[in-house]
């Protein structure tokens, strides 16, 4: 398995949980019928929790470290340490088992993906409304990325395993955790339903 993979990057979601039978729980996105893009309709609080999650994200991948040298800022040469925090340990996984050549690769391009999860974020929040929702290509391909990484951050926050979703099944639902577990089924259905749209 490629190192950067992960068993909560993607995957189906819970059989109990369907968007007929649960709140918030959306239709997904679909394609536009030949056109570029795709549409998605939100409701309110469907659109809150989302923004919410995702500015926690971006909050998380603020600007790290830096390096003291001018050159180094510039060049956007950052820390070499691989972060403490899981959630960012799981949005930053080491590139290699060495940990020398996992601290230089993460030297040398942590700071640029950094960049590119922030302006990821950004993009959700930007088009993320009650009601209809009309993406870009690109803007699409941004939110597959973003809710890639919210399900991430969220999923370590929750401690999920590979069986998270037939422990939703059998979960009740006066679980203090069900609401949660919920809303990360909720993030699987809808990235996988992205992911359907555009392929």
């Amino acid at each position: 398995m490629c190192r950067f993979s992960t068993p909560t990057a993607c995957g189906r979601h819970s059989s109990r949980i369907r968007p007929s039978e649960a709140e918030p729980l959306s239709s997904g996105f679909s394609s536009r019928h030949g056109k570029p893009g795709v549409l998605a309709s939100f409701e309110p609080a469907e659109v809150s929790i989302l923004r919410s999650l995702v500015a926690h994200v971006l909050d998380l991948v603020a600007p790290g470290q830096t390096s003291d040298d001018p050159l180094e800022r510039a060049l956007g040469i950052g820390d070499a340490e691989p972060p403490m925090e899981p959630e960012l340990a799981r949005l930053f996984p080491a590139a290699y088992e060495d940990e020398q050549d996992a601290a230089e690769f993460r030297r040398y391009t942590e700071a640029t993906l950094r960049d590119g999860k922030r302006a990821d974020a950004q993009t959700v929040l930007d088009t993320a409304k009650p009601g209809a929702v009309e993406l870009t290509p690109e803007q699409a391909q941004a939110w597959l990325r973003s809710l890639n990484d919210v399900r991430l951050a969220f999923g370590t926050r929750l401690g999920v395993t590979e069986e998270v979703h037939d422990q939703i099944d059998t979960m009740s639902a006066e679980d203090p955790l069900y609401p949660a577990y919920v809303t990360y089924d909720w993030l699987t259905y809808l990235q996988d339903s992205l992911v359907r749209a555009l392929w």
